[in-house]
C-alpha cells in the first residue's frame, strides 16, 4: 500500500483509494472501542431524533400551529415530523455520490453537518405569532435538511462488528448497534424532563425547549470524531478490501436485489410501527386527552428506554439461541397480541399507561435489537452497504414515518382502538414477510 501511494502520489484518486490510504496508515483499534464507536453514533442520531419528536408534541404545536386547535395543531405538527422520512431517501443517494466521489470521511461530514446544522438551525427560529407562515415553513425546510442528513449518514459501520463477529454470536454483536436508540431516547427525554420541571410554561417555551438542539450539535460533533476514527482502523479497511462498505449505483444494486429489497423493508414493520407508537405518539395522546402531567409520563417513559436496553441485549442472546428468525417472529407474534390490549392500557389511567410503557418497551427492544441485522443479512457483499441503506429508508418511511400522524388521526376520529388496529397491521406485515424470507442470517459471502 505504501509503494502505491508513493508511486501515485501526483495521480488523482477516488474518495475510496483515499479512505483505504488513510485506513492502513494507522494502527487498529480493539473490537470493544469500536463497539463503544458504533453505540456513539446510533446514540447521537436517535438523540437528534427523538429531541426533535418529543418537541413536536410539546413545543411546535403552540409555536408554530398557535392559530388552529391543539388536536389540529399537533396533527400539523407529526405531519411535519414525518416530512424527514420522506427525505431521507434522497439523502442516501445524494451523499453516496459523495462517497463515490471524495470518500467516506467527506460523506460522513457533510451529512452530519447538514444534520446537525438543521437541528441547531430549528434551535432559532421564531414563532407562529413572530413571523407568521414564514415559521412552518422554515420548520419544513430544516426538517428536510434532518431527513437529508440522516440518509447521508448511514455508514455500514454495524458491519465491523456483525460480519466479523464468532458465527455462534452474530446475533449479539448485531445488537450493539441497536443500543443507541433507547440510549438516545434516555438522554433526549432526561433533558425535557428537567426543563419541563424546572421552568414555568412560558420560559419553556420561550427559551427552554432550544436548548437540547444545542445539546443535539454538539454531539453529532462528537459522534463524527468517533465515526472518522472508526475510518481509520484496519478492519475498517478490511472491508473495503473485500468490497463489504463500497456504495453502488442504486440502480444497478435494485436489477441485483431488487426482491430482497422489497422482503427487507417488510421484516421489521412490526417494530418500526411500534417504535413511534412507544415514544412520540402515547405523549401526544396523553398530552391531549388526558390530565397527566407531561413530565410524569416522561419519566415513565425514560423507564420504558431502561426495560428496552436490557430488552436488546436479551435479542442478541435469544437471536443466537434460537436464530433471528425465529425471534423476529415470535416477536411479531406477541406485539399482534400487545395491539389489542395496548389501547385499552393507554386510556385505563396512570397504571394502564405505566403498564403499557413498560410492556411496550420491552417487547420494542426485543424486536428492534435484531431489526438491522435483518435488513443486512439478505444482501451480497458487494451490494450490502447501498442495499441495506435503501432498504432501512424504505422501512423507516413505511413503518414509522407517518406512524404518529395515522395513530392520532385514527383514534382522534374513531377511537383509541383504531390506534392498535395500525400497530397489528405492522405485526402482520412482518409474519407474511418472514413467511416468505429464508435468508436472515448474516453469512459472509
Amino acid at each position: 500500500m505504501s509503494s502505491f501511494i508513493h508511486d501515485h502520489a501526483d495521480t488523482p484518486t477516488s474518495g475510496l483509494e483515499h479512505d483505504a490510504r488513510m485506513i492502513h496508515a494507522t494502527d487498529p483499534i480493539a473490537p470493544g472501542r469500536i463497539a463503544i464507536g458504533v453505540v456513539i453514533a446510533r446514540m447521537t442520531e436517535f438523540f437528534d431524533f427523538f429531541v426533535y419528536g418529543i418537541a413536536s408534541v410539546l413545543v411546535f404545536p403552540h409555536l408554530f400551529f398557535a392559530a388552529s386547535d391543539p388536536l389540529t395543531g399537533m396533527l400539523y405538527s407529526f405531519a411535519v415530523f414525518s416530512v424527514a422520512f420522506i427525505a431521507r431517501p434522497f439523502g442516501s443517494v445524494l451523499f453516496m455520490s459523495v462517497d463515490r466521489q471524495f470518500g467516506r470521511a467527506a460523506k460522513l461530514t457533510a451529512a452530519l453537518f447538514t444534520l446537525g446544522g438543521s437541528t441547531i438551525a430549528i434551535s432559532f427560529l421564531p414563532s407562529y405569532a413572530d413571523a407568521g407562515l414564514l415559521a412552518p415553513i422554515l420548520l419544513i425546510v430544516f426538517r428536510i435538511g434532518q431527513g437529508l442528513g440522516l440518509g447521508g449518514s448511514w455508514d455500514g459501520l454495524a458491519s465491523l462488528l456483525a460480519l466479523n463477529a464468532p458465527e455462534k454470536h452474530r446475533g449479539w454483536y448485531a445488537m450493539i448497534p441497536q443500543l443507541g436508540a433507547p440510549i438516545g431516547f434516555m438522554l433526549a427525554s432526561g433533558l425535557f424532563i428537567v426543563f419541563v420541571h424546572s421552568l414555568t410554561q412560558e420560559e419553556f417555551l420561550e427559551w427552554g425547549w432550544r436548548f437540547p438542539f444545542f445539546v443535539a450539535f454538539a454531539l453529532n460533533v462528537v459522534a463524527l470524531f468517533a465515526r472518522l476514527r472508526l475510518l481509520m482502523t484496519s478492519e475498517f479497511g478490511s472491508l473495503l478490501d473485500r468490497h463489504e462498505l463500497q456504495p453502488r449505483p442504486v440502480g444497478e444494486m435494485l436489477r441485483v436485489h431488487g426482491r430482497d429489497v422489497l422482503a427487507g423493508v417488510f421484516v421489521p414493520l412490526a417494530s418500526f410501527a411500534l417504535f413511534h407508537l412507544m415514544t412520540v405518539f402515547p405523549l401526544g395522546w396523553v398530552t391531549l386527552f388526558s390530565d397527566q402531567e407531561v413530565a410524569w409520563f416522561l419519566s415513565v417513559q425514560f423507564t420504558g428506554a431502561l426495560v428496552a436496553i436490557a430488552t436488546v441485549v436479551l435479542s442478541g442472546i435469544l437471536a443466537d439461541r434460537l436464530g433471528r428468525r425465529t425471534l423476529l417472529g415470535i416477536a411479531a407474534i406477541l406485539i399482534a397480541i400487545f395491539s389489542f390490549v395496548a389501547p385499552h392500557l393507554l386510556a385505563a389511567g396512570p397504571t394502564g399507561r405505566y403498564t403499557y410503557v413498560l410492556v411496550g418497551f420491552a417487547l420494542l427492544g426485543l424486536s428492534f435489537g435484531q431489526a438491522a441485522g435483518a435488513l443486512a443479512s439478505r444482501f451480497s457483499l458487494t451490494y450490502r452497504y447501498t442495499a441495506s441503506a435503501v432498504t432501512s429508508d424504505i422501512a423507516w418511511l413505511i413503518g414509522a414515518g407517518f406512524a404518529p400522524l395515522v395513530a392520532l388521526s385514527l383514534s382522534s376520529a374513531f377511537g383509541i382502538a383504531f390506534a392498535g388496529y395500525y400497530l397489528l397491521s405492522g405485526a402482520v406485515c412482518t409474519l407474511i414477510a418472514l413467511a416468505f424470507s429464508k435468508r436472515l442470517e448474516i453469512t459472509n459471502e
